[in-house]
């Protein structure tokens, strides 16, 4: 057991708990004597005591209301490791809970976590639950919790967890029949999203007000506890039975079928029981291989299916492929139990770098034909919404949900025997994947219709007809440019910090957001865009957002259209005239705002970012050096003669733009003309 230690807040801590810009509090702490003292951390990264920080702003009459919660987080998070904190929010959901009469369990198996220091603050967020809410404030603390420990802990993303919810319990929905329960299990439940999508499914179809029995199962029992609290807080009226237990070892619910199975497995867990279970009755398609873990989680889901009942599991892609398991794929295909297969785009869900698959199975019905000879639909979303998951922040699951819905819509088209009419949509027949892999990977099965290669390819080709007449253009102009012109006084050269100076401009630094700031999913007008040198790096497109809240709680830097943005390492070092939307810069990155009666904006960007300030300004020599931005030289010119050169430098960047962009499509073009050649399609003349 941890020890409770000190609870440490930085400045942005402060400014978030003070709901004030952190400018705000640096001005504080210039302008009043009283304020604290640092008790850690260095000189420009100072640390403080939040007991003290909290005496002097109630002192002060500084603290709001609305910011209440976000004292709660500092205390838990300094409660010690990943398990005691969430095992104190969980013990504020069991109460919370308790109270709502949601006849809360597994005390005993959290309990051991939480000592007898920690129990007043468990007091004064269940104090606070009762007047904010006991699900707002729970949500609150989770959503924190599971920020620190993104890398610990994998969640299935919000609106994943609702298609995936949507496309299990619809066919049970239809089918099921309104005197019993509707049972949805979920044996590798992690915090409940999965369940917790299933709730609110099951509870805005139905009207006739009928049952929903959820059952999941986690080893981890902090894990587990927060889900049992999370789902009886939820308000949808569900019976709630959560158990910490590692379902594939010891099944608790093995005597309570399941109309519907959802799961995010555990990936690529060698140690899941294999020498145990070896003669386990679960493995009625075969035996899962070591190495094939999830296959094992299918069939569990699927033994604990009643007849009918549909599963739907997020998996791999590794798991549709790998020759390991294609004994218990075609077992699968050939028993009409395997429905679709799904490819994902990048991003999805972690890992965020590769396509995931959703599988969706039923478990046979006694007497029902063998569907061995039907169709398995294969949906690749993945080709039909190309994205590189480093590159692009949001993923467009409006976009996404629709075309998934039109994939599986229309009378049975699982069951169907002609050929889906979406494009990157194909019911193959289970023959034809019979062969000696069984991969199921839809992109190696689904080739775009030609119709839609051949739009695409004269779009293609439009576009870049119009881009080689514009860099025709854009050369002319720029060789025409007269470069051999010398003059004997050769203007001086100031600094970007002479002209900060001066006045002439306005220099910020881009600044780190405090944890869990960054959020992904959020709409433009729930949240701005916030670009980092990560960004940059894997291809320009911010990933993450930020609420107007989280802007003004560590005074973030906003570029606005018709600033200049700087990077500061030599590696990337560029710098442009911003265009479009406001967005908040993270570090390394720059702001330069000018006064167009001194600088013109081209001229300025167009010097900053010229190869030889590079050279001058980098702190070494090698690459990977930061760039000292005021360095940064600029000639001294007149305004007009500005202004002409700022026409050359806009033509030159416009120039640049145009054949990044013909390079891009020139590739395409290639890969789609060769394999439209490979394919025989060219007509004869």
């Amino acid at each position: 057991m941890s020890s409770p230690r000190a609870v440490l807040v930085t400045l942005a801590e402060i400014s978030r708990l003070a709901g004030v810009g952190r400018a705000a509090v640096s001005n504080w702490r210039r302008r009043h004597p009283t304020f604290p003292p640092r008790v850690g951390g260095t000189d420009t990264s100072p640390q403080f005591s939040m007991t003290q920080i909290e005496s002097w702003l109630r002192d002060n009459g500084k603290i709001k209301k609305s910011a209440e919660r976000e004292w709660l987080w500092p205390r838990f998070d300094a409660l010690g490791g990943r398990d005691e904190t969430g095992a104190a929010i969980a013990e504020v959901g069991r109460r919370l809970a308790g109270e709502a009469g949601g006849e809360p369990q597994l005390d005993a198996d959290t309990s051991p976590l939480i000592d007898a220091s920690t129990r007043p603050l468990i007091e004064q967020a269940v104090e606070l639950g009762r007047r904010e809410g006991g699900l707002e404030t729970f949500e609150f603390l989770l959503r924190r919790w599971l920020d620190v420990h993104v890398r610990q802990i994998a969640t299935t993303p919000q609106q994943l967890a609702a298609l995936m919810a949507e496309f299990a319990l619809g066919p049970a929905l239809d089918v099921h029949e309104g005197g019993d329960a509707l049972t949805v299990l979920d044996p590798a439940c992690g915090v409940g999203h999965l369940l917790t999508a299933a709730a609110q499914a099951a509870d805005g179809a139905r009207s006739d007000g009928a049952e929903i029995r959820l059952l999941g199962g986690d080893r981890d029992p902090v894990l587990a506890a927060l889900t049992d609290a999370r789902l009886r807080l939820s308000g949808t009226g569900p019976s709630v039975d959560v158990q910490a237990t590692d379902s594939l070892r010891d099944d608790p619910f093995a005597d309570r079928p399941a109309d519907v199975a959802l799961c995010n497995p555990p990936f690529n867990e060698r140690e899941w029981g294999y020498e145990e279970l070896a003669t386990d009755a679960r493995w009625s398609h075969g035996l899962p291989p070591r190495t094939e873990p999830e296959l094992a989680w299918v069939q569990h889901c699927l033994a604990r299916l009643r007849p009918g009942g549909t599963a739907v599991l997020l998996l791999p892609p590794a798991v549709s492929a790998r020759r390991a398991g294609r004994r218990i794929r075609r077992s699968l295909l050939r028993t009409g139990t395997l429905r679709a297969v799904v490819a994902l785009p990048p991003g999805c869900a972690a890992p965020h770098s590769v396509s995931l698959h959703l599988w969706v199975l039923r478990a046979p019905v006694p007497g029902e034909e063998t569907q061995g000879g039907g169709r398995l639909l294969l949906v690749d979303a993945a080709s039909r919404f190309p994205r590189d998951a480093p590159r692009e922040a949001l993923v467009d699951w409006t976009a996404i949900g629709s075309f998934l819905r039109e994939a599986f819509s229309g009378p049975r088209v699982l069951d169907e025997a002609t050929p889906a009419p979406l494009p990157f949509v194909r019911q193959m027949p289970v023959i034809d994947l019979l062969g000696e892999d069984a991969d199921l990977t839809p992109g190696r099965h689904i080739a775009p219709l030609p119709q839609d290669t051949a739009l695409r390819m004269a779009a293609s080709w439009k576009e870049f007809a119009e881009l080689a007449a514009g860099v025709g253009t854009s050369a002319r102009l720029l060789a025409a440019l007269d470069l051999s012109a010398a003059s004997e006084d050769t203007p001086t050269a100031t600094t970007v910090a002479d002209l900060a100076r001066a006045g002439a401009l306005t220099l910020r630094s881009g600044q780190q957001p405090p944890d869990g700031a960054v959020r992904e999913g959020l709409s433009p007008e729930e949240g701005i865009s916030l670009l980092t040198f990560s960004d940059l790096l894997s291809g320009g497109e911010p990933r993450g957002r930020l609420t107007p809240e989280d802007l003004a709680a560590f005074d973030a830097v906003v570029a606005e259209a018709g600033d200049i943005v700087v990077v500061g390492v030599a590696r990337n070092f560029a710098a442009w005239v911003h265009e479009g939307s406001p967005i908040a810069l993270g570090p390394q990155l720059y702001s330069v705002r000018v006064q167009p009666e001194q600088l013109d904006i081209r001229f300025l960007a167009g010097s900053l970012r010229a190869p030889a300030n590079v050279r001058q300004a980098g702190t070494h020599t090698t690459s990977s050096s930061r760039i000292d931005v005021r360095r940064l030289q600029v000639r001294q010119v007149p305004l007009e003669e500005q202004r002409r050169y700022g026409e050359a430098f806009g033509e030159l960047a416009a120039f640049e733009r145009m054949v990044r962009r013909a390079a891009e499509l020139g590739t395409a073009l290639v890969r789609d003309l060769g394999d439209e050649l490979a394919s025989g399609r060219l007509v004869g003349r």
